[in-house]
């Protein structure tokens, strides 16, 4: 397994699998090219991450992808085990913001993150359409956070 961070140039190669996790090309682009990417390798593509600056001590998740056969394998917790290592120090807390969906909320506090808070009604206000995650629809982002 091999853990590589992404030149900017190579970004957007990884677009299909940005798009598992974020749907929205226009959201994606809003932090894709300010963002840090790193890509987990395992005999092939497995995971992919982007993390962003919010300010001097708090760097968000904003992207995190495994490509769906790989899930459950434990490729999206040794990506998240990389970047809490590759940001202690340089940030003092990773938040992350989701949907209110069990399974999810369930792997981020598996990996050491815990419920912060949510604004209401992000994915109503934020994108053109309906959000659905295994049949749930999105309506609040939930915010966790992690101490680095």
């Amino acid at each position: 397994m091999k853990i590589t961070k992404i030149e900017d140039y190579d970004k957007i190669k990884f677009l299909d699998l940005l798009l598992l996790a974020d749907e929205d090309l226009k959201m994606i682009e809003k932090y894709l090219h300010h963002g840090e990417m790193f890509a987990l390798y395992d005999d092939g593509l497995k995971s992919v991450c982007v993390v962003t600056r919010e300010s001097d001590d708090v760097c968000e998740l904003k992207n995190i992808a495994t490509y769906e056969k790989w899930h459950g394998k434990g490729y999206g917790s040794k990506l998240i085990n990389h970047i809490s290592s590759y940001y202690k120090g340089k940030y003092a807390t990773m938040i992350v913001g989701t949907g209110d969906v069990p399974w999810i909320l369930e792997f981020y506090q598996k990996n050491g993150f815990r419920i912060s808070h949510r604004i209401k009604d992000f994915f109503t206000e934020n994108y053109d359409h309906p959000m659905f995650d295994t049949g749930v629809q999105l309506v609040d982002m939930v915010y966790l956070s992690k101490r680095l």
